[in-house]
């Protein structure tokens, strides 16, 4: 079979690998769509590499059709060869085929495409776990979700109001801000012309102040941001994109009550992925499949051309998901 590979070159290229293992409690998935995330950047820097017993190659979520099943999952009866299924991995979906343990698996929502069921593990698993499990998500609450042209950014905001809460989301320009009008977000903050902190303050004073905050930039503005918090307010962490050092006013952040989180879903075991997509598909799936949520797809390349998706993402060009077909 063959796979996306780093080059000597630099380059990724459409390589020849192994066809990968079936394992007794999982299934052989055959790909037909995957969707980038930024951590396949941060491995190609070498800064982020998946997990014991997952392939090199890039990739944390596809969709696709079950090929193989093993004798437990045979057993269990859950899953069927020909489901059609979307899968949560620690790498390898930029791939013609793929070994998942039957906890990451998911059934496709009803009437979602292949392409659309790609972009939802990763993206939808993360926005779940710092919403629902790391901010204790409840209807009200103010979110702030930073870099609202990403991926992420598409799902989380979404996600959280269809749950009841208002969102506050940062962009770097007027144009980016015009990108993401779709969104719907109660207040967009273009960095170019208003500081954040100032419009946390200012919502903090009106009553309104930010009860969660999903951070994928850090740099020096959590620093300033994490005093002008809602009292018990929790910052959370899952990158650092425009930098890793900052300086914390220790003393206004316990008098504040705030939390400030460092999580990844990458890094969780598997019975917490499996125990969390469980809880995603009862409470998110139906919310997709009557459109309340939906993952916004920006660009849709042949696998062949992986190394120009990854340049668009690297460019900061995409507005939304980007997905790679294989079939």
């Amino acid at each position: 079979m063959h796979a996306v590979l780093n080059g000597q070159d630099g380059k990724l290229h459409w390589s020849e690998v192994p066809y990968p293992v079936l394992a007794d409690d999982g299934v052989i998935l055959e790909i037909h769509a995957a969707a980038l995330n930024r951590a396949d950047l941060l491995q190609r820097a070498g800064q982020y590499p998946p997990p014991p017993g997952w392939p090199d190659w890039f990739g944390l979520e596809a969709a696709g059709v079950i090929a193989e099943i093993g004798e437990k999952v045979k057993a269990e009866g859950r899953w069927h060869i020909g489901d059609k299924v979307c899968a949560l991995l620690g790498g390898g979906g930029y791939a013609e085929y793929a070994a998942v343990p039957e906890g990451m698996l998911m059934p496709i929502p009803k009437g979602l495409s292949m392409t659309e069921a790609a972009a939802l593990p990763e993206a939808f698993g993360a926005a779940y776990l710092f919403l629902f499990k790391e901010g204790s998500l409840k209807q009200g609450d103010t979110v702030l979700i930073t870099a609202g042209t990403s991926g992420l950014a598409s799902v989380a905001v979404p996600l959280a109001k269809a749950f009841g809460a208002r969102v506050i989301t940062t962009v770097l320009n007027e144009d980016a801000a015009k990108a993401i009008s779709h969104l719907k977000c109660d207040i967009v903050v273009d960095t170019s012309k208003q500081k954040l902190s100032e419009v946390m303050l200012s919502e903090k004073n009106a009553g309104r102040g930010v009860d969660i905050a999903i951070d994928c930039l850090g740099g020096s503005t959590v620093g300033e941001c994490l005093p002008c918090m809602a009292h018990g307010g929790r910052w959370i962490m899952i990158a650092t994109l425009a930098g890793d050092p900052t300086t914390v006013d220790l003393r206004k952040m316990y008098v504040n009550n705030t939390r400030l989180i460092g999580t990844t879903l990458r890094s969780r075991s598997p019975e917490a992925k499996k125990k969390l997509l469980g809880e995603m598909v009862d409470r998110v799936w139906p919310k997709v499949e009557d459109g309340t949520v939906r993952p916004v797809i920006w660009r849709v390349y042949p696998i062949t051309q992986a190394e120009e998706a990854q340049r668009m993402m690297a460019e900061n060009r995409s507005v939304g998901k980007i997905v790679l077909t294989v079939r």
